[in-house]
């Protein structure tokens, strides 16, 4: 395997999309990612479109770069095969409460004792220092408990929605990746191993309110939370005489441009709500809202020739149909075709990062469900009888493909 954390063993007890599409980014770096998986498998696997049982395309795009041991923890056999596992990893993360892992007897402190130069790390919905400690977690109700639906409101929807994505998970999956690889640096110079805790809720508050605390970052506030060009119910693509634009007109020189080009050269000089970036943050509705009516005069065709000949940054609206067929992404090799040895030919996305040395690959397909059981099982000392003996009695489950 190639990828910067070539030689790093992680055991991934993450499920459904937050922990494994972190774990998929260490694997996509190189590490080597076992995947355990309980006797019922990630729910993931059964969501959406599949060729075959258990191998859905969601779970396609969150478990590439991984092996698929399957355990039953709650028994005794299982849970000391994990510790095995365990004994010579480099990181172990998991994404369910922190109760149940106690419960389980898999704690950080269990697991130190084991190996104490493991990083330990959990993904999960609330820091355990407050109220919401043992409360559950999902990414829409996180996206609900940080503020998103009502900033959905105040930009303009009749009603309150999520983000139609798992923003929350997609974005704490990535800081769960960012904090491994800090906790390994660590390791590498210190040579200990520690505890990383990553909450949902923490983690999507700040990236909230990074925008949006604006004048109550001051004591006293300085004026009401919200960044008023992001809340702008204007502020979404432009309807054109045939379609959409998406164009963010932003610094003096674009705006003086733009002014210009729609006929009011001297806009800027006139009126005092627009001269500068400031004052037109300050008139960002007016602003935008002259903008969507002069969008109207001219076709998306029209526009995007106009606005990318006068530098002013514009894109056309894609759709997800659109995305796949994206020129770009086609020219750098985004999209890629490949041959999955049980699902067939598969569209997969490429690691979007760029290496001169050590470059990220697809060097595993998404494994099927207990695909690597035996082989992960064997190195960690178990034999062919033991094995069999684990699968006889439920412990784990062998590849039925293999």
């Amino acid at each position: 395997m190639s990828g910067p954390l070539a030689g790093v063993r992680i055991v991934d007890l993450t499920t459904v999309l937050m922990g494994p599409y972190a774990t998929q980014l260490l694997g996509d770096l190189g590490a080597d990612i076992i995947k355990v998986e309980a006797p019922s498998g990630d729910n993931v696997r059964t969501i959406g479109a599949a060729r075959h049982e258990g191998m859905s395309g969601i779970f396609l795009h969150c478990n590439r770069n991984k092996r698929s041991v399957v355990l039953d923890l709650k028994q005794p056999d299982g849970k000391a095969a994990l510790l095995k596992l365990v004994e010579t990893a480099d990181v172990f993360i998991y994404n369910v409460r922190p109760q149940a892992m106690a419960r389980l007897g898999l704690d950080y402190e269990a697991l130190a004792a084991v190996n104490p130069r493991l990083v330990y790390v959990g993904v999960y919905g609330y820091g355990q220092g407050g109220p919401y400690a043992a409360k559950p977690a999902y990414d829409d109700l996180i996206q609900g408990a940080a503020g998103i639906p009502t900033l959905s409101l105040q930009a303009g929807s009749d009603v309150p929605r999520y983000a139609p994505l798992a923003m929350a998970d997609r974005i704490v999956g990535m800081s769960a990746a960012n904090a491994v690889s800090a906790a390994l640096f660590h390791r590498e110079r210190t040579g200990e191993g520690q505890r990383v805790d990553i909450p949902m809720f923490e983690t999507m508050a700040a990236f909230v309110l990074g925008d949006h605390m604006t004048g109550a970052t001051f004591e006293p506030p300085l004026g009401p939370a919200g960044y008023a060009r992001l809340l702008n119910e204007h502020r979404k693509p432009y309807r054109t005489r045939d379609g959409h634009v998406c164009v963010l007109v932003y610094n003096d020189k674009q705006w003086q441009t733009f002014f210009a080009m729609i006929g009011q050269p001297d806009l800027m000089e006139k009126d005092p709500r627009f001269a500068t970036i400031g004052k037109r943050t300050e008139n960002i509705h007016e602003l935008y809202r002259m903008v969507a009516e002069v969008m109207l005069t001219r076709t998306t065709a029209e526009w995007l020739d106009l606005l990318e000949q006068a530098d002013i940054p514009v894109m056309p609206m894609n759709t997800i149909d659109s995305l796949l067929e994206d020129p770009h992404l086609n020219a750098v090799g985004f999209f890629q075709v490949v041959d999955h040895p049980s699902e067939g030919k598969t569209r997969q996305m490429a690691v979007p990062s760029t290496w001169s040395r050590t470059p990220p690959e697809l060097s595993r397909h998404a494994p099927r469900f207990g695909q690597h059981s035996a082989e992960v099982l064997r190195e960690a000392g178990y034999d062919e009888t033991r094995i069999a003996a684990l699968a006889a009695e439920g412990v784990t489950v062998l590849d039925r493909h293999g």
